[in-house]
């Protein structure tokens, strides 16, 4: 009896050892593609949020104007999120962001205002302090072998202490901007662009600014930087394996150096992005910029331990904040239960991001 109930366990074992192998493979299918499109995840998530809130809300969300306004609220996040994106992926993480960028505005406006130099110039001077606070940290990271994390929370507190010491605390108005900088402003110009679209009951009056504009160009350029040029592999490389990129060739700390100096000059290009934005030079502006851009970069899919991501993930993780931000403002829900998504957003997409790294090999 024993004999012929192990020999049947026998002969059902072929036709269910195949079904597992199936299952197994098709998970770990999904999970490699997910690995290869790290931005897919980011992308499903803002396109069932943007779906949910136009059943919920109708024309009044799904609107020309409404979805403009989610881009123009998200531009300065967007543009400091692809300078952490471009830290992140090297495996490290920059604190000072949103300090640079503020500093970078302040400098700006005081080149302009008190020292009478053409705004032109002191476009440049901000961009100039802004690559200059990125190109200490990647000295510091990359040379003294200093944590980011340290290097970058000290350089937050020394260049938000410089801002508020070197500007006074002072506010330079818009009035005045207007009056003798109006290239200050610029980016922060809008564009009302008309949209009829009856059969998919849209229509309605589009408005961007100029920062939208540079945030998709910036996004664009820096996304075909990464993937299509010898720089971009080495970031990858370098965030993945420095000791293996170094050993392949790859100069690991002139590219640190180089991944944090640009990121210094794109939080320059948030900061004149700044001033169009609010319309002022303001020292006290843009103070949550920094948890901001950590947001959506980890939101976008690209992984705090390096070496995976990609610039637009980044820009579909700023977008999911904006439509949640606006989306309940218009319903009419308390500003808390957006930081608590936001939050369980955060978390949930680290978990997917451990989930893949275990797998994908």
């Amino acid at each position: 009896m024993a004999t012929e109930h192990f020999e049947s366990a026998l002969e059902s074992a072929p036709d269910t050892l195949p079904e597992f192998e199936e299952r197994r493979s098709f998970l770990n299918h999904i999970r490699h593609w997910l690995h290869q499109t790290p931005a897919a995840v980011p992308l499903i998530v803002l396109l069932i949020s943007i779906a949910i809130f136009g059943v919920i809300l109708g024309n009044k969300f799904f609107s020309p104007f409404a979805l403009t306004l989610i881009l123009q609220q998200v531009a300065i996040v967007g543009i400091v999120g692809a300078a952490q994106a471009l830290v992140v992926l090297t495996a490290g993480i920059d604190l000072s962001v949103g300090a640079i960028m503020v500093l970078s505005s302040v400098v700006m406006g005081q080149f302009a205002f008190r020292y009478g130099f053409p705004p032109e110039i002191a476009l440049v001077c901000g961009f100039a302090v802004g690559s200059l606070c990125g190109f200490i940290n990647g000295v510091l990271v990359a040379i003294v072998r200093l944590p980011p994390f340290i290097v970058t929370l000290g350089m937050w507190q020394i260049v938000l202490a410089s801002n508020f010491l070197y500007s006074a605390n002072e506010t330079i108005r818009s009035q005045d901007i207007d009056e003798k900088a109006k290239i200050l402003k610029w980016l922060g110009e809008k564009i009302k662009v008309p949209i009829d679209l009856p059969m998919f009951g849209i229509s309605g009056t589009a408005v961007f600014t100029y920062a939208v504009f540079l945030m998709v160009l910036l996004t664009v350029v820096l996304a075909y930087v990464l993937k299509h040029t010898a720089w971009g592999r080495h970031v990858y490389a370098v965030g993945d394996d420095p000791e293996a990129a170094e050993l392949a060739g790859v100069r690991v700390k002139r590219t640190l150096i180089s991944v944090y100096t640009l990121a210094g000059f794109i939080c320059a290009l948030a900061g004149w992005a700044l001033i169009g934005r609010i319309g002022s030079v303001s020292p006290t502006a843009g103070q949550f910029a920094n948890i901001e851009s950590i947001t959506a970069v980890v939101i976008g899919g690209i992984s705090l331990f390096g070496g995976r991501g990609s610039i637009a993930g980044m820009l579909f993780g700023a977008l999911i904040v904006g439509v949640f931000s606006l989306g309940l403002r218009l319903v009419g829900t308390d500003p808390q239960w957006t930081y608590l998504l936001i939050g369980v957003l955060i978390i949930f997409a680290v978990a997917i991001d451990q989930w893949i790294r275990k797998v994908a090999v």
